[in-house]
């Protein structure tokens, strides 16, 4: 992992994702691990720094969750990541291997102690390209950073000092009198930078200037300092004076070249600069390679300013004025002419005369943009490679030479960051929290392409951003003006794709047009099914792809092939223009409906994980596909469509996306009977919402279904008899995943009776599914097992079971089911009497249900909030949290979780003092908890009445109450266990009662139980 603070701070993978680091409290925390990476920061030093003003009442704590918060998200970012973040006594360090600081002292110090002044000079512009703005922009103000920040930015003056005086030796003097100009604004007291100043300005021939400007300093020393230029300047004045010849740069350090000065600066490629240069030490042809607009002529300019080692002369030759498909003598006409090689045809081809021009000298070669003439450039650089030894060609192409020996560097758009700091660097944009998202929009909507974003950039200094962002459907209109100065093919967005367009044959125009229609990507046999048809056939397409591939105009990534969104949008233009729009996008939506009919059966069994990852990658195209098929009216298709998806959405937790396209789907034919129908129900009950009308149900997966959406809501009757109907079916017909279905829903709604009859449905239901190789099916059997081990007491044996299905949840990336699992665990804390944690884990559950827009998971993680809120003594925060689930409940007719939340309520006002509060609540949670057939969810609401009767002055009642409490535990086989006591002593000791005596009373005097509740209830 790679850290930066020569800059603002940033953290990226080793394959250059940026790594988000959350929270402004993170953040500095890791600052301050960078700022002393020689060692560990005590953590009293890093408290006091987290916390300025006042500290924390735990300090200690506070920062090690700090720190847990900056492990997860390194982890999270790259597998090993947390490890970086060490304690070592007296603190924290960071084992941070790649710090952009580091580098940048070590290459400084490499140039310093190089002899060779264009080695020297490279180091140098190495070191200084990894700046990207002032140190630590971030942290300008804050205290713990002003040493370390003041510490760089004079480091990085004195290397800029030292780049100075280096070009001022190579002979790079016209350049510099600008750039130190600007400097000397900024930092008018450095005397090293005025004698570079003074210089420059000499040898560009400006010795007036440079004497005027001596004298200018001279004064200002004076008056700020009250003192004279050092020896130094004073020598260099005194030379400057007598024109000493030894002011003259050497000759043998000139570079000869014809290259441009850049306009603007180089942003997000520092670290391409340095391994092409490098690469230009190691091999004679390098190529860079990318698709129109990315930059690959500006990255040139940097590589080449200064001059690469070993090279004398650097030579550019433009290519982009040669016609398409020019001759090799053509294009070795257009070098002659740069180099100045005599035209004498006498002296043989023109190519004959470069070749001997060349031969014996160090030079570097740069043919700029050889795409369309790329076959000529390829014979030239053959023939000039082979006939002069000491030549080096650097090419940029959308289409590699493909010559042997070339080494290719693709050329890719701009990550994240710095699309966002070029966009914003043109535009003259200071980046506010108002206008992060729209610009951050408009760089991936752009897919970093500098060429677009500086474009764009021109727009946005005449518009809002959020309006440019907004206008993007419309790009090639929106950004059809404004960049002068450039070559017409650049001038424009669509002038550059329209380039690459002109200069492909009919059956690539074909496959590309075609490749529009996929909405992110595609796998090759979906290419070879869409683009095939016409001129093209289906086994010519991956020979194509390939071709396109080399033209920059498809990117192959993760075995996917996929269009930029410019290069799609100009596309889907020249499909519409073609007339083949629908019928593309037909063919598109029907490989996607067999793609999900082939998926949705392996969704239940040993290839569950990798068709998971397959439907992932084809998401997107999925919900085109069935756009298309909404827009054409196919309304068999659509349903074939979402009825084949509708698990994998489940899966996944989107059940948005699956209620709309359920929704859509039956738009064209509200009739419709069917799973989709079925599918309409259960996923409004998932989603937490009433069903108002219950649909048709025909098969037996219908009847699990609906009976599994509604385990806890409505009449648990009916869920008992389709969960029947659907047993009886899957038997009869062998389906052994249907059965481990039934079983597993009935031991989490008690059909089968006692606990030890759930046990075994479970307990069978994973047999099943561990058979069927259903790792969903097992991590929900596991979760019931963990479930009713909890019931029974055994916290050790259901925390393992939790956190095995956690694992599971995991592995397959099921979200939803990741923060069921969390709110498990933190149940299992909670009864083991660890809060904190249990808080911990409830709330990390609560954020993924909040991501998932899962009500149920949030149900569960907020209800355990509420919870652990009472035990924690804060009585009216458990009933903020556990108020609105009440009212949730009633509203989908959940009686289970209903009377739970209802007790747990009456709990809280009770132990506020609020008797007649916890009276009501304890009243109607056991009129609910009797619709149940549940006995625990009686003995529950026993146990708070107890509570009430026994600080109301009646302990014999609540005797009594305890009694049929315990009674009715007994009865379902699961008596109450440690963990959850706490309630049933807290109100024996208030009634001054035992166990025992509330037990013998019970038994003695106790009227049974459905009298004991009648009588709560006022019915007798």
């Amino acid at each position: 992992m790679r850290f930066g603070v020569l800059g603002v701070l940033s953290v990226w993978t080793d394959d250059g994702r940026p790594v988000r680091i959350p929270e402004l409290k993170v953040r500095t925390l890791l600052a301050e691990l960078l700022i002393h990476d020689d060692g560990p920061v005590p953590a009293d030093k890093l408290a006091d720094d987290l916390w300025p003003d006042r500290l924390p009442a735990d300090p200690a704590a506070s920062l090690q969750v700090r720190v847990s918060q900056l492990r997860r998200a390194l982890e999270e970012a790259e597998p090993g990541g947390r490890a970086l973040v060490a304690h070592q006594p007296p603190g924290y360090l960071l084992r941070a291997t790649s710090v952009d600081s580091r580098r940048f002292l070590d290459l400084t110090a490499r140039a310093r102690a190089t002899p060779a002044p264009r080695t020297r000079a490279e180091l140098l512009s190495d070191a200084l390209d990894l700046w990207r703005g002032p140190a630590l922009a971030d942290f300008a103000d804050a205290h713990f950073a002003r040493a370390a920040i003041a510490g760089l930015e004079s480091a990085r003056l004195a290397a800029l000092e030292d780049q100075a005086e280096v070009r001022l030796a190579l002979g790079d003097h016209a350049a510099l009198t600008t750039e130190l100009a600007a400097l000397l604004d900024r930092h008018p007291l450095r005397e090293r930078l005025w004698a570079a100043y003074l210089l420059a300005l000499y040898r560009s021939g400006r010795q007036g200037d440079a004497l005027d400007h001596f004298r200018r300093m001279r004064a200002l020393f004076a008056a700020e300092l009250g003192v004279d230029p050092g020896p130094p300047l004073a020598e260099l004045h005194a030379a400057m004076l007598s024109q000493d010849p030894s002011l003259e740069v050497a000759a043998e350090t000139r570079t000869r070249t014809n290259l441009p000065a850049p306009v603007a600066g180089l942003v997000g490629r520092e670290h391409m600069v340095a391994d092409i240069r490098d690469l230009l030490t190691r091999s004679r042809l390098v190529t860079l390679h990318g698709v129109g607009g990315v930059g690959k002529t500006r990255l040139v300019l940097a590589v080449c300013a200064p001059a690469p080692a070993g090279s004398a002369e650097v030579w550019m030759i433009e290519l982009a004025g040669a016609a398409p498909g020019a001759s090799p003598e053509e294009v070795a006409e257009l070098v002659a002419a740069t180099l100045g090689v005599r035209d004498d045809a006498s002296a043989g081809t023109a190519a004959d005369r470069v070749a001997d021009s060349l031969r014996g000298r160090r030079a570097l070669l740069i043919l700029d943009n050889c795409e369309h003439v790329v076959e000529a450039a390829a014979e030239l650089a053959e023939l000039l490679l082979s006939r002069a030894p000491q030549l080096t060609i650097l090419t940029t192409t959308r289409e590699p030479l493909g010559l042997a020996g070339e080494t290719v560097v693709p050329v890719p758009p701009l990550d994240g960051p710095s699309a966002v700091e070029l966009f914003t660097t043109r535009a003259g944009l200071r980046l506010t929290p108002a206008d992060a998202e729209p610009v951050q929009a408009v760089c991936a909507r752009l897919d970093g392409i500098p060429l677009a974003l500086e474009l764009a950039a021109t727009r946005a200094r005449t518009m809002p951003v959020h309006e440019l962002a907004a206008r993007l459907d419309d790009r090639f209109r929106l950004l059809g003006t404004g960049r002068r100065g450039g070559p017409a093919r650049q001038q424009t967005l669509r002038a550059t794709i329209d380039w690459s367009w002109h200069l492909l044959g009919p059956p690539e125009q074909t496959v590309l047009r075609r490749l529009a229609v996929h909405a992110d990507g595609c796998a090759p046999d979906a290419a070879g099914h869409v683009c095939a048809g016409g001129e093209v056939r289906a086994e010519d397409v991956p020979d194509l792809l390939g071709r396109l591939v080399g033209r920059s105009l498809v990117v192959l990534s993760g075995g996917r092939y996929r269009l930029l969104e410019s290069v799609a949008a100009y596309c889907a233009e020249r499909l519409a223009e073609a007339g083949e729009s629908d019928e593309v996008r037909l063919r598109h939506a029907r490989w996607h409906v067999d793609l999900a009919e082939r998926a949705a059966p392996r969704l239940h069994g040993h290839d569950q994980r990798a068709w998971l990852k397959i439907l992932d990658a084809e998401s997107a195209d999925i919900r085109a596909a069935l756009e298309t098929l909404v827009g054409l009216g196919e309304a068999d298709l659509a349903h074939r469509l979402v009825g084949a998806v509708a698990w994998y959405w489940y899966l996944r937790g989107r059940l948005g996306e699956a209620r709309r396209a359920v929704a859509a789907a039956l738009s064209l034919d509200p009739a419709r009977e069917g799973m989709v129908a079925v599918w309409r129900a259960a996923l409004e009950l998932f989603a937490g919402s009433a069903v108002e009308e219950q649909p048709e149900v025909v098969s037996a997966d219908g009847e699990w279904l609906l009976a599994f959406a509604q385990w806890g809501f409505g009449d648990q009757d009916v869920v008992g008899r389709r969960l029947g109907r659907a047993l009886a079916a899957f038997l009869e017909a062998g389906d052994a995943w249907g059965e481990a279905a039934v079983l597993m829903c009935r031991a989490r709604s008690g059909f089968s009776g006692d606990m030890a009859g759930r046990r075994r449905d479970a307990e069978r239901a994973h047999a099943l599914f561990r058979a069927a190789g259903d790792r969903w099916g097992q991590l929900k059997s596991t979760e019931i097992l963990g479930t009713l081990a909890e019931v029974v007491g055994d916290y050790d044996l259901a925390a393992r079971l939790h956190r095995d299905a956690l694992g599971a949840a995991e592995e397959l990336g099921l979200w939803t089911e990741l923060s069921f699992r969390l709110s498990a665990l933190g149940r299992i804390a909670m009864l083991k009497g660890d809060l904190a944690e249990a808080g911990r884990l409830h709330e990390r559950a609560g954020r993924l249900a909040d991501e998932q827009a899962n009500q149920a998971a949030m149900e569960f993680a907020q209800v355990g909030l509420g919870l652990v809120a009472r035990r924690q003594g804060h009585y009216d925060l458990a009933e903020e949290r556990l108020r609105p689930w009440a009212e949730w409940w009633r509203r989908l007719g959940g009686t289970d979780g209903l009377a739970f939340v209802l007790a747990e309520r009456g709990f809280a006002a009770e132990q506020r003092g609020n008797l007649p509060a916890a009276r009501d609540l304890h009243r109607e949670g056991l009129a609910v908890a009797l619709g149940t057939g549940d006995a625990r969810a009686v003995a529950l609401a026993f146990e708070g009445l107890a509570g009430v009767h026994a600080l109301g002055g009646d302990p014999r009642r609540a005797a009594e109450l305890l009694g049929a409490a315990a009674a009715a535990r007994e009865s379902a086989g699961a008596p109450l266990p440690a963990g959850e006591r706490a309630d049933v002593d807290r109100i024996s000791a208030a009634a001054q009662v035992d166990d025992g005596f509330a037990a013998s009373y019970s038994r003695g005097h106790a009227s049974p139980r459905a009298e004991v509740a009648e009588r709560e209830l006022g019915l007798s």
